[in-house]
C-alpha cells in the first residue's frame, strides 16, 4: 500500500467519522435519544438521521414508518 493510498483512506475514514457525528448530533438535537420507548418507525427514523449527517442542516428531516408483523391468534 503506497503512501497516497494510506493518506486517502485515512482522509475517507475522518470524514465518514465527521459526517456520522454530524447525524448523531442531529438526532439529539431532535430529541430522538430522550424517550425509552423503542419501536421500528424509532429505530430506524434515528438510523436515517444519523446516515444523512449533514444533510439534516439543509432541510432533510428523515422518518420512516414501518410496522412488524404481530403474532398469529
Amino acid at each position: 500500500m503506497s503512501v497516497r493510498t494510506r493518506t486517502r483512506t485515512q482522509t475517507s475514514t475522518i470524514v465518514v467519522l465527521i459526517w456520522l457525528l454530524i447525524g448523531i448530533f442531529a438526532a439529539l438535537q431532535r430529541g430522538y435519544f430522550s424517550s425509552d420507548n423503542a419501536s421500528c418507525s424509532k429505530l430506524t427514523t434515528v438510523a436515517v438521521t444519523v446516515i444523512a449527517g449533514p444533510l439534516n442542516y439543509v432541510g432533510i428531516n428523515p422518518k420512516v414508518e414501518c410496522s412488524t408483523p404481530q403474532p398469529s391468534k
